[in-house]
């Protein structure tokens, strides 16, 4: 028996290449990220979600300081490489979705990490999240 399980892909790099692109790059860079989803589809991963995000420079950071509760502009860190977007995918063969992701990583990097089931959070986290929903 296959069990499956679900993993979010965090895809990292710089975006100053994203940002300083040219129209040739950005169609070339969605042709890849189609190319992956076919390829996902053909070889038993489920893409089940996923964004491209926006710069990291129009992002808010909410962070607590003791009492008190801090949004700042930007990012949290200053690092070369930024998340620039993700897949959630369920598979039973991660090993073989790694070697898909590969085609992903650019100059930068893809970080592949199980979600945590439902099942297995608490039942006043699973009470709270159906509330807020």
């Amino acid at each position: 028996m296959t069990t499956t399980q679900e993993y979010v892909l965090l895809l990292h790099g710089d975006e100053a290449g994203w940002r300083d692109a040219d129209e040739a790059a950005i169609a070339e860079a969605y042709r890849e990220h189609g190319e992956f989803s076919r390829l996902c589809a053909e070889r038993g991963h489920e893409i089940v979600g996923g964004a491209e995000l926006r710069l990291s420079e129009t992002s808010l950071v909410v962070r607590r300081s003791g009492d008190a509760v801090q949004v700042t502009e930007g990012p949290f860190t200053e690092t070369v490489e930024q998340l620039g977007g993700f897949y959630q995918v369920r598979t039973a063969d991660v090993r073989d979705l790694a070697e898909l992701a590969a085609m992903l990583v650019g100059t930068g990097a893809v970080e592949i990490r199980p979600v945590v089931p439902s099942s297995e959070q608490p039942d006043a986290a699973l009470a709270g999240a159906e509330a807020a929903s």
